[in-house]
């Protein structure tokens, strides 16, 4: 049984009154001491001023300078001073925000939660039409924006609180730098609940309809306090790396987050490009990096042009890592990919595996604090060796704002995850595909991710997506929407190529009886596959 809310801080109860009923929220469990947070708790304030700050120590890096922890905090309170000050806003009122990761993007999202106000970051890449959407669903009043991203926020339809406040950042003489001189450099954190909102992050759109996920303080600790500390075992000499936008929750967490919890420094890129990513660990000495399977694909083949001997650890999250992937990259650099799931409803990953621990086509194990198990159609759970539902609860959990799709993703106290799992005797979780997307086709259950895998291992293939196409004969047939390497021509016999070589490496029946050649694929900014795009064509 979950608790009551504590008594919230906020004057602006938007938040409170748009979660959904505690009868429909997940069982949270708060098992390990780690996860043993006061009832008062502002998370930003936490980061910012834990015991393992160094104030001299560099916080973030960017390609237009760099700041240590106590430039860092002097700039979160300047801007926090804005919020309340110049911009009148309230405790409990939305900030939309957008911009590339930078450092004054961080600094704008950690002011927004220590000022006691609720976070809405946004991708770099979305439309006004998409932008409007999430800025009406969350009720924003105010945006702080990239001034380089300006001419698609103005032409967004907003709020109208917050049309009348938006502040721009990131050049010369925009209106955020103007107002920071004249604040003062310290802000005393408000003092919220654990449990008060602090952050509404909005789902990729891999459905076509964003949803989205409401967080607390104490949320953001806790993912801190999980994977990066039982899995990925940052430490403060760590130099934090990757492409994931600070608007997906992957990327908030891994280049942002976690370093700050553990005092050490994160690399914050505008160039998000293969080579811009490899030509960046070197420059700047990374040790750990998060980015999505497709570039760790790419990155693979150029590993050979950098010098990435600083490179510790490599994070693989947001889609499923396909096997050559995985042994591509450990080729090519000798690191044994980290791979994880997680999910925006979760917050961050709760299933994972490092070092010896890896096991060749598993995603992991639940990690410590988390439980994980594998239901039925019936929503009964199932033994080894057996396809069905990912479940999973920990002390985090799926919070929707104001949307109905909150029965579906909470059955019985777990998280529904969407995607299809298998377990092993070890207990060792095998990714099959999205629970939408597993293709029947003659009676046999097909997982396109499997297929995808077996067509990534050919020479001509750079990307591929697999979905199933209705077919009135066999119900849905395996088809195959391909991306081929520079140079490679698609051809009738190239399609015989790739069923043939599907068919000697898995099942016959599962190979693509249709093979489609493509420019490219529909992704999401956080690199995930759109097959219901795919399947739109």
């Amino acid at each position: 049984m979950n608790t009551p809310l504590a008594a919230s801080a906020y004057t602006d109860h938007f938040a409170r009154q748009h979660l959904p009923p505690q009868a429909l929220w997940p069982e949270l469990c708060f098992d390990l001491p780690e996860l043993q947070y006061p009832p008062r708790l502002n998370c930003a304030a936490g980061l910012l001023d834990g015991a393992a700050v160094d104030p001299a120590h560099l916080a973030l890096r960017g390609a237009r300078g760099d700041w240590t922890y106590a430039q860092l905090r002097e700039q979160v309170d300047r801007i926090a001073h804005v919020l309340r000050g110049p911009m009148k806003l309230e405790t409990g009122n939305r900030v939309l925000l957008r911009g590339a990761n930078t450092p004054m993007m961080a600094a704008c999202i950690l002011a927004v939660i220590k000022a006691g106000l609720i976070a809405v970051p946004t991708m770099p890449l979305l439309r006004a039409r998409e932008l409007g959407a999430i800025a009406n669903k969350a009720q924003v009043n105010a945006v702080l924006c990239a001034d380089n991203l300006r001419a698609e926020m103005e032409a967004t339809t907003l709020p109208d609180a917050a049309r009348a406040n938006m502040l721009w950042f990131g050049a010369d003489g925009t209106s955020l730098e103007q107002l920071l001189p004249a604040q003062p450099a310290h802000f005393d954190a408000v003092d919220t609940a654990a449990d008060d909102v602090c952050l509404i992050s909005f789902t990729s759109g891999t459905t076509g309809i964003p949803k989205g996920t409401m967080h607390f303080h104490r949320d953001v600790m806790v993912i801190c306090d999980c994977f990066p500390r039982s899995v990925l075992q940052s430490q403060r000499d760590d130099v934090f790396i990757g492409t994931p936008p600070l608007a997906f929750t992957f990327g908030l967490g891994g280049l942002l987050l976690f370093p700050l919890r553990v005092g050490a420094t994160a690399v914050l890129m505008e160039k998000l490009t293969p080579d811009a990513l490899l030509k960046a660990i070197e420059t700047y000495r990374a040790t750990v990096c998060f980015t999505a399977p497709t570039l760790y694909r790419q990155m693979a083949a150029m590993v050979g042009q950098f010098d990435l001997s600083t490179l510790r650890k490599s994070v693989s999250a947001g889609e499923a890592l396909p096997q050559a992937t995985r042994e591509s990259w450990r080729q090519a650099t000798g690191i044994v990919m980290i791979d994880g799931i997680g999910a925006t409803e979760m917050l961050h990953i709760f299933i994972s595996a490092a070092g010896d621990q890896v096991r060749p086509g598993a995603t992991g194990k639940p990690i410590p604090g988390y439980q994980a198990c594998i239901l039925d159609r019936d929503g009964k759970p199932v033994g080894p060796g057996v396809i069905g539902r990912l479940a999973v609860k920990g002390p985090t959990g799926c919070r929707y704002l104001d949307d109905e799709r909150q029965r579906d993703y909470v059955f019985n106290g777990w998280n529904l995850t969407g995607d299809a799992y298998e377990m092993d005797a070890d207990g060792y979780f095998y990714y099959r595909s999205r629970t939408d997307d597993m293709i029947i086709s003659a009676g046999y259950n097909i997982a396109g991710p499997e297929v995808e895998d077996v067509l990534l291992r050919h020479p001509a293939v750079a990307e591929c997506g697999v979905i199933g196409k209705a077919d009135d004969e066999r119900g849905q047939i395996v088809e195959a929407h391909v991306v081929l390497r520079a140079g490679v021509e698609p051809s009738p016999e190239l399609v015989t190529q790739l069923q043939e070589f599907v068919k000697q490496q898995i099942a016959p029946y599962k190979y693509p009886r249709s093979v489609k050649f493509l420019e490219s694929l529909p992704r999401t900014e956080t690199g995930k596959l759109q097959r219901f795009k795919l399947r739109a064509e």
